[in-house]
């Protein structure tokens, strides 16, 4: 019987052990999540954008710091949106026209790579996408929902926010010829 209660003691002590450490965990976890949804959350008009490097579909690492200099149009999206999937005609066409002078940078939010290189080759789409697989680079950006299009200046500060569907390819034409005219 002795054995038995001692038995029965370590296994209580055990499981409030790792009750302990999971309480643990869980701070940690959610203090780091609150300390980044306030970064983002400082995020405004004429706010430095949060520098970045993630590896894109072609295999190249991309840092957003390597872009200064030009204008640049940061899209969040994913293929199981309807509003970005209805988009990216507009700005591949946007893409294609300034690519001399305005970097196009394309973030997948939660997919695999594999889904999104078929999402591209189905729809005959041929630039590289960084994918955020982990949320990360969408969380510094504080994008709660898709798509979600900012537009940074020379100088890497945030000049628009366009929040949801782009369905006008002179409106965002626009834009972009202001940053380039403002700068310039």
């Amino acid at each position: 019987m002795n054995n038995q209660n001692s038995n029965v003691r370590v296994i209580v002590t055990i499981v409030i052990g790792l009750i302990a450490l999971g309480a643990i965990a869980w701070i940690v976890v959610s203090s780091r999540h609150d300390n980044s949804q306030q970064e983002a959350a400082k995020l405004t008009i004429g706010s430095i954008a949060p520098d970045f490097e993630l590896t894109n579909t072609t295999g190249q690492k991309m840092e957003l710091s390597d872009y200064r200099g030009k204008v640049v149009i940061l899209n969040f999206w994913a293929s199981w949106c309807e509003s970005c999937v209805k988009e990216m005609p507009l700005i591949n066409d946007v893409f294609q026209s300034n690519r001399s002078d305005v970097a196009t940078i394309f973030i997948n939010v939660g997919e695999s790579k594999g889904t999104v290189n078929n999402f591209l080759a189905t729809n005959h789409f041929y630039f590289p996408v960084i994918i955020d697989v982990t949320g990360k680079v969408s969380g510094l950006y504080g994008v709660v929902g898709l798509p979600a299009t900012f537009i940074i200046d020379k100088q890497g500060k945030i000049s628009r926010l366009l929040l949801g569907e782009i369905n006008s390819d002179s409106q965002l034409q626009s834009y972009i010829n202001a940053e380039k005219d403002d700068q310039d």
